[in-house]
């Protein structure tokens, strides 16, 4: 997401930050180049000319060319106004009214509604909410059919199918049956069209008339670019939109669509769609998506993920054995199927300050399939060598090899790798564990901080590199506080 804008900019800005000194027309060269990666990253042409022009105009003040970090004053400018133009907040979903809350999806065929419709039912019961869904599709073949096996597979309800009703009929059956079982929402996933015309949106204002949403939410591709902006517009322009989700947000590099959308609708993006899994959907964080952008990082998602994918009963277990330090293959495949359940390593590294070039790297070596790779080679050893690798003798390793598929190397490589995170965890004992390592984290400034970590672990090389890595980040941005489940983790002595 937003790769080819993050690394235009990130160019832009290196530069800027290499100078000692600005004058008004290094910023306003720089601002020409953030105009042109803007309007190749498809985002709309009034949206980046209003853009590029509040930005220009904040940062040729004289604040900041008389700045000592005028490239730093000018990035902070261009991440507000990103902010900005995203929406400041994240904008949550209004539904909190009198039983039964309706929430309505519109959009074009194909851009994705009825797959957002099970996943955001399956988010709002995780809320603990109770759930209906009804698809009021009859065009398209099968599917209400589709919405019946998504419910089933999401565990949520589903309005049973009657043949031959139409749209409205369905909407006054679902509503009247929400009221009557106590449900608490209804999600009515409308029909599309292949363009935007006039049939369409008097079905649309026809159901909303009878079930009067306190949601209608505008579900848009956003590898769609530039059309996608065309299609908000019009929809925009015909129905009350409450706010729009973006779906297919992990295959699109631009980016322009997100950017857009706001200042095109006038309504908040509320969530984005991240992979096709029923569980890929998340709320669109406006400061957190501009620090990506900008290669600032996104800790607080990676911390909240972090918290999803780990179950407490497994972090405590580890929490204990580390404390002991106890660190085998089993453990090491462990924190590899964590890594995975977040979103794998290229997902991680690009949440964190600093580390897009290792993000790079990592692509370049082979991505997640790094993972996999290692799991199958413990996955070929016997449980008795998972609990001791020091076992593992020349013979064991080719045998190994041959049942992974794979080389004696790349077993080698594996073992180095849990020597040294065996090390490093027990350096980290010696700082006090999590506790301590986020306390040194949370500290900043000399022998704190993520140096400060970096030397504890690995000696003053690392910690150089991760002083670099943590420049300008004590602690979780934006007073964020870790989820529960770490706080109740880190009370653990």
């Amino acid at each position: 997401m937003f790769e080819s804008l993050s690394d235009r900019l990130g160019g832009v800005f290196e530069r800027l930050r290499g100078r000692g000194a600005l004058s008004e027309a290094d910023v306003r060269t720089a601002m020409r180049e953030v105009r042109v990666a803007l309007l190749e990253a498809d985002v709309a042409l009034p949206v980046a000319r209003e853009f590029v022009d509040k930005v220009t105009e904040e940062a040729v003040g004289q604040q900041v060319l008389r700045s000592v970090t005028p490239g730093q004053q000018v990035v902070k400018i261009v991440h507000d106004a990103l902010v900005d133009m995203l929406g400041a907040d994240t904008a949550e979903l209004h539904i909190d009214v009198t039983p039964p809350a309706v929430i309505m999806l519109v959009g074009l065929q194909g851009s994705g509604k009825t797959t957002t419709t099970a996943k955001l039912a399956k988010l709002l019961k995780k809320q603990g909410k109770k759930v209906m869904m009804a698809s009021l599709d009859v065009n398209r073949p099968a599917a209400q059919e589709q919405l019946a096996v998504l419910g089933t597979q999401t565990e949520v309800a589903t309005l049973p199918i009657v043949a031959g009703q139409q749209p409205v009929e369905i909407a006054r059956r679902a509503l009247q049956s929400a009221k009557l079982q106590g449900f608490d929402v209804v999600m009515l996933d409308t029909a599309g069209r292949l363009h935007v015309d006039q049939a369409l949106m008097d079905e649309m204002k026809a159901v909303a008339d009878i079930s009067r949403p306190q949601e209608i939410l505008l579900v848009v591709d956003s590898l769609t670019g530039q059309d996608a902006v065309n299609v908000a517009s019009n929809f925009s322009a015909q129905v009350p939109l409450t706010g729009v989700i973006l779906t297919r947000m992990d295959g699109d590099a631009r980016g322009g669509a997100a950017l857009s959308m706001r200042a095109v609708t006038g309504q908040p993006i509320k969530f984005a769609g991240m992979g096709e899994k029923l569980d890929q959907i998340e709320p669109f964080h406006p400061k957190r998506v501009a620090g990506r952008i900008l290669g600032m990082g996104d800790v607080v998602s990676l911390v909240e993920k972090a918290a999803a994918a780990i179950d407490q009963e497994d972090a405590e277990r580890m929490a204990n054995r580390l404390a002991k330090g106890q660190f085998d293959m089993n453990d090491l495949r462990a924190q590899l199927a964590q890594m995975r359940k977040m979103g794998g390593i290229g997902a991680l590294a690009g949440m964190i300050p600093g580390m897009k070039k290792a993000q790079a790297a990592v692509d370049q070596v082979g991505g997640d399939k790094v993972l996999l790779r290692m799991d199958a080679i413990i996955s070929s050893m016997t449980p008795k060598e998972r609990a001791k690798p020091e076992l593992l003798n020349a013979k064991r390793k080719i045998r190994i090899a041959k049942g992974s598929g794979l080389t004696v190397q790349d077993v080698n490589k594996l073992i180095k790798m849990h020597q040294e995170m065996q090390t490093a965890m027990k350096r980290l004992k010696k700082m006090g564990g999590l506790k301590g390592m986020l306390g040194m984290l949370a500290k900043g400034g000399p022998g704190g901080g993520m140096g400060g970590i970096g030397n504890a672990l690995g000696g003053a090389e690392m910690g150089e590199m991760m002083d670099k890595v943590g420049a300008g980040l004590p602690g979780l941005p934006g007073g964020a506080k870790l989820p529960p489940g770490f706080e109740n983790l880190l009370k653990k002595k």
